[in-house]
């Protein structure tokens, strides 16, 4: 039997990826004022974001995850929000009508402050200081005083994630998710682009389907099951100390079960994801849906006792594994993870990361992300699964509405000279609109291909 759980039960295990403040009286003051502020999210929402990732596990969904590699304090702007859920809506958009799918959308948004570091320092000119780890910790500006970690700066991610909330729950209400907005989506810097004139024809498709509807009586946002008004968030669970601030006891469950209220969703990361560890440890204990980070050095075995761990009842919709390979890699080490996973009798939501696999460093020096090498993982992903009788339900990438150039490849041709024109990122590089949105349709036509009579999910149906 495992120890009982409380919420500061991991504070007596290993941690890892763990900032060391300079002054602890601090950081114990702020998580004393975390305790006694509002929740970002709520049980009821957190529940039904799990029910729909239950369908995802069975086949009948497929989950969008997407969203900045680090969000930042300085570029919290309207703009810079709105330019991302519209994208986000956009790539929804494609994945539902164009992939005839059920999408689930759950954004890296309103908590993804925290970052994991290879080292704990860097060395610029002959300087070594410590590593940016996100804005919640330190700042990203190579200087002694910038990367000294300030618990201050947790108050400020809170307010900030309760800010982006409130004008995406804004928009939603107002009905910015609209089917009737499909084409004000768009983004202007992707006037001309191969993918502006694709997406231009499906928002005509979808205009055309809606209108009909309307003169049949029908509305069109319930028989088109777009469902754009229902959005998650989610966030590495990195820094403990502020999800155990924010994790409050629910009083409406007889079970009195633990939620953390940081966000709908939370994953652990492929460097944090010891079974004795302390982020293991949380996350076992709370009720929200739990992502799980697996790369290649994860083996069957250990994968099996972490699902043991975090979802011992084996609940549809509770474990999210999120497969982070690398395109050459991917063939070697997710197949013998699906016939572990399958003979065990254990039920997941299969997701792929074809981000952090694929990070390259570029001639010029910047560190880069190969399109071709994301969409190759996707596609060698839905392949997988298809040979082993499986359903890949999702996809989690680093994106932006932005127009920066950090990938290269895809229709933007970016090329290895163009990085240096906008590279924005403060940690890794990120999808631009074009990319996502090309990325959107390539997934489209497997989800297609599945609904039309070729995969798990057709055959449940």
């Amino acid at each position: 039997m495992p120890a009982p759980w409380t919420p500061d039960s991991w504070r007596s295990k290993p941690i890892v990826q763990v900032p060391e403040y300079p002054n602890p009286a601090a950081l114990e003051d702020v998580t004393a004022n975390l305790r006694n502020f509002p929740p970002l999210v709520f049980i009821k929402e957190v529940q039904d974001l799990k029910a729909k990732l239950a369908d995802v596990a069975g086949g009948h969904a497929f989950l969008l995850q997407g969203g900045d590699c680090a969000e930042s304090f300085k570029e919290h702007k309207t703009d810079y929000i709105r330019d991302y859920f519209q994208l986000f809506l956009q790539m929804a958009l494609i994945l539902t009508f164009a992939g005839n799918s059920q999408v689930v959308k759950v954004g890296r948004v309103a908590g993804q402050f925290a970052k994991p570091r290879s080292s704990p320092t860097e060395k610029q000119g002959g300087v070594e200081l410590p590593s940016y780890r996100g804005d919640i910790v330190n700042g990203p500006e190579f200087t002694p005083a910038a990367r000294i970690p300030d618990p201050q700066r947790q108050l400020q991610a809170y307010r900030q994630s309760a800010a982006t909330l409130n004008f995406l729950r804004a928009l939603l209400d107002g009905g910015y998710a609209s089917l009737d907005n499909a084409h004000r989506w768009e983004l202007k810097f992707m006037e001309g682009t191969p993918v502006e004139k694709r997406y231009d024809d499906l928002a005509d498709e979808i205009k055309r389907t809606v209108e009909v509807n309307r003169l049949l009586g029908m509305s069109a946002e319930n028989t088109l099951a777009l469902r754009t008004t229902s959005f998650y968030t989610s966030h590495e669970a990195l820094l403990l100390s502020y999800e155990q601030a924010l994790t409050r006891r629910d009083e409406l469950l007889s079970s009195g079960s633990h939620v953390a209220t940081s966000g709908h969703m939370l994953w652990i990361g492929d460097r944090t994801r010891q079974p004795d560890g302390a982020h293991v440890e949380f996350c076992r204990g709370i009720v929200n849906p739990i992502g799980l980070k697996c790369g290649p050095s994860l083996e069957e075995d250990e994968l099996l006792r972490l699902i043991d761990i975090l979802n011992p009842r084996n609940e549809p919709g509770r474990l999210t594994l999120i497969t982070r390979f690398g395109a050459s890699k991917i063939d070697k080490h997710l197949p013998k993870l699906i016939r572990a996973v399958q003979k065990a009798g254990r039920t997941v939501v299969w997701e792929c990361d074809p981000m952090h696999g694929n990070t390259i460093t570029a001639a010029t020096g910047y560190k880069t992300r190969p399109f071709d090498s994301v969409v190759s993982e996707v596609e060698q992903f839905f392949a997988i699964h298809r040979a082993e009788g499986s359903y890949a339900g999702g996809v989690h990438v680093e994106m932006t509405g932005q127009n920066v150039t950090e990938c290269t490849g895809g229709a933007t041709r970016i090329s290895e000279a163009d990085l240096a024109r906008q590279y924005d990122t403060g940690c890794d590089p990120r999808l631009n609109a074009g990319q996502s949105l090309e990325l959107a349709f390539r997934i489209a036509e497997h989800l297609k291909a599945e609904r039309s009579g070729g995969g798990k999910r057709a055959a449940a149906e």
